[in-house]
């Protein structure tokens, strides 16, 4: 079961950039490829807690700005030699608004 919010528009989030989305359980990184894709993930990188909403968009990956840790913005797995994952989830546009799927915020923070 979903249950979607509206965070804002995807005109709002420059491409290749990122916005910020506080929550009661935590802060969630939404991001914008040069394609327009959108994905999110936990702001904070496993390695020494940098802000990955102020990383480097690449494809569909981020680099934390702190120690060049390179995250999939699809699974939230870190890439190459560095071990580590952030928590990813479902994101999608409807007509030029952003919609995050709060259930499963709900649901990852429980387990």
């Amino acid at each position: 079961m979903s249950d979607w919010i509206d965070i804002g528009a995807l005109d709002d989030i420059p491409q290749r950039g990122a916005r910020l989305v506080k929550t009661s359980l935590g802060c969630v990184a939404v991001f914008r490829t040069a394609e327009d894709e959108v994905f999110a993930m936990d702001d904070t990188c496993p390695h020494k807690k940098g802000p990955l909403s102020e990383g480097i968009v690449h494809g569909s990956s981020v680099t934390c700005p702190l120690h060049n840790w390179v995250f999939d913005m699809n699974t939230g797995e870190a890439q190459g030699a560095d071990e580590g994952q952030v928590a990813t989830y479902s994101v999608q546009v409807q007509e030029g608004r952003i919609m995050l799927d709060v259930a499963r915020l709900t649901a990852q923070s429980a387990a």
